[in-house]
């Protein structure tokens, strides 16, 4: 049982360290080696549980991504209106990105990036399929604007990541009042008018 436990502490601090050197360095400039180092493992380790540095990166994208879907749709119900599902949502989503910033970092730089091979990045939007369905029966309701999901997401969730980034800056705080306009903004967005 001890060896399992310290299996999965080395393959969590390698998981760790690639996102926080990705997030600092960027992918390029982040070697195996640093990342082993960082881990406080052998480099030999790595490749106990990841095939590559790409292997590492997908499945940490993965994992991360799991987590955070998890997270966004804790307290979703599926027999919520339209609105109030999509704002339980998109609140959950802000606070992880903003109570989470290292590994909503993370995501970003693998959602604008090419370091995601095109299979994980399809496997992470899988995770978000309740958000995809309650947009879908939005649109079939006639309370969402009938866009493509990458228009909904870009839209009223990615901002998310803009002022998540301005936060770990330092050049705003994010308090009740702030999160509630930026709710607003984002549903106003997506939301048809009447």
């Amino acid at each position: 049982m001890a060896a399992l436990q310290k299996s999965i502490d080395k393959r969590n601090a390698l998981i760790n360290a690639t996102i926080e050197l990705v997030n600092n360095d960027g992918f390029h400039a982040t070697p195996m080696s640093k990342i082993a180092k960082m881990a406080s493992v052998s480099p030999a380790t790595i490749y106990l549980y990841f095939e590559n540095k790409q292997d590492l990166v997908n499945k940490t994208y993965i994992e991360v991504k799991a987590s955070y879907t998890a997270y966004a749709f804790a307290t979703y119900n599926e027999t919520m209106s339209v609105e109030e599902g999509f704002e339980v949502i998109w609140k959950r989503i802000a606070e992880f990105k903003l109570k989470e910033s290292a590994n909503a970092m993370f995501l970003a730089q693998c959602d604008n990036t090419p370091m995601i091979d095109e299979e994980s990045r399809q496997e992470g939007i899988k995770h978000l399929q309740p958000l995809l369905d309650l947009w879908a029966r939005g649109k079939k309701e006639g309370v969402i604007k009938p866009l493509s999901d990458y228009m909904l997401y870009a839209y009223s969730i990615n901002p998310l990541s803009f002022l998540m980034i301005t936060q770990v800056r330092g050049s705003v705080k994010m308090d009740e009042e702030e999160l509630e306009q930026a709710y607003q903004a984002a549903w106003s967005s997506i939301k048809v008018c009447n």
